[in-house]
């Protein structure tokens, strides 16, 4: 519904040979919503009220979006109720009208190790790989970046984009749903593109890295970060069904062995800028994720490994440029 306008800022632009397989693309990846749950978040998103932004600010902790002193009386307790449809809120948070989306995860943490370590976004066009529902590209925009595609195969993040769009207005942040296969091969239009929380779920990750390249033009920065074990650079963990009660874990490497995996790859300028425990701290149960979280997947009687026996979750980044 938010798409035609992307469609015409891209026409002209390196992007534009992605336009002819685009508008299929999100329409095919919209109606795969699982076990029938799309009807009910479109009917969520339905019942959204019209009320004028004011203020939209992107560059605090929660993307917070404020009523102009013309709208109507705010009902918080209606615009939480629909909102609460749309649960599980991973990435965040948000602060809609006063109504404060307290989410899984800090995104704001990461956010805050990331920004120091990234080329000048203002004026750029950006790719955010396995965005979520878009937390870190409204961030993006604050720095400056012209246009930030994020994509991600997961209806619910999409939904719960298009309802903060809703509120906060037009912006150029376009939530897709769709994964890095989707980005035609060769591509090379991005001046940065961010890869964040996902390469461990990738069965080929020299392939994700290869794909991430080509989406970016000469010069253009990679952002990566992933989980990683303590080790040299052959060290890689490749856990049995389950790392951390997720199934979809493939390669767990060391930091030294993703800085040779980004240099084997064709980057340059290689950097290993942070290397982060994940604390309870940061990601939780929440009123707004009420299901199991970090605290359930470590082992109780010691922290320091997960449920299944394996290091605790650290998270590194890692910056490089496109050839």
């Amino acid at each position: 519904m938010y798409y035609d306008s992307l469609f015409d800022k891209i026409r002209g632009t390196l992007l534009e040979p992605w336009l002819d397989t685009l508008e299929q693309q999100i329409e095919t990846g919209l109606n795969q919503g699982r076990h029938g749950d799309l009807p009910r978040w479109q009917n969520a998103l339905d019942k959204l009220p019209n009320i004028n932004a004011a203020i939209t600010d992107l560059n605090q902790a929660a993307i917070a979006v404020t009523a102009s002193a013309d709208s109507e009386q705010v009902d918080r307790e209606e615009i939480k109720n629909i909102l609460k449809e749309l649960m599980p809120w991973r990435k965040g948070p948000y602060l809609i009208h006063g109504v404060e989306i307290d989410t899984e995860w800090h995104s704001d943490w990461k956010w805050d190790r990331v920004k120091n370590h990234i080329k000048p976004l203002v004026g750029k066009t950006v790719l955010d790989v396995g965005c979520g529902n878009g937390y870190h590209g409204w961030r993006m925009l604050g720095e400056g970046a012209d246009l930030v595609i994020g994509i991600d195969p997961s209806p619910l993040f999409i939904m719960q984009y298009q309802a903060v769009r809703h509120f906060a207005g037009h912006y150029p942040l376009y939530v897709l749903p769709l994964g890095i296969e989707h980005v035609p091969a060769n591509l090379k239009a991005f001046d940065t593109v961010f890869s964040m929380g996902v390469l461990y779920h990738r069965r080929s990750p020299i392939d994700h890295l290869l794909q991430l390249k080509n989406c970016l033009q000469a010069e253009g920065q990679l952002v990566l970060e992933t989980l990683v074990i303590d080790g040299d650079s052959n060290q890689v963990l490749v856990p049995g069904e389950r790392y951390a009660k997720m199934r979809n874990v493939w390669f767990i490497p060391s930091a030294e062995a993703i800085l040779h995996w980004l240099k084997r790859c064709g980057f340059k300028d290689i950097k290993l800028v942070d290397i982060n425990t994940t604390s309870i701290e940061e990601q939780r149960t929440t009123d707004w994720m009420p299901f199991e979280s970090l605290k359930d997947f470590l082992d109780q009687d010691n922290t320091a490994l997960t449920i299944e026996g394996y290091p605790a979750p650290q998270r590194a980044i890692f910056t490089a440029s496109a050839p």
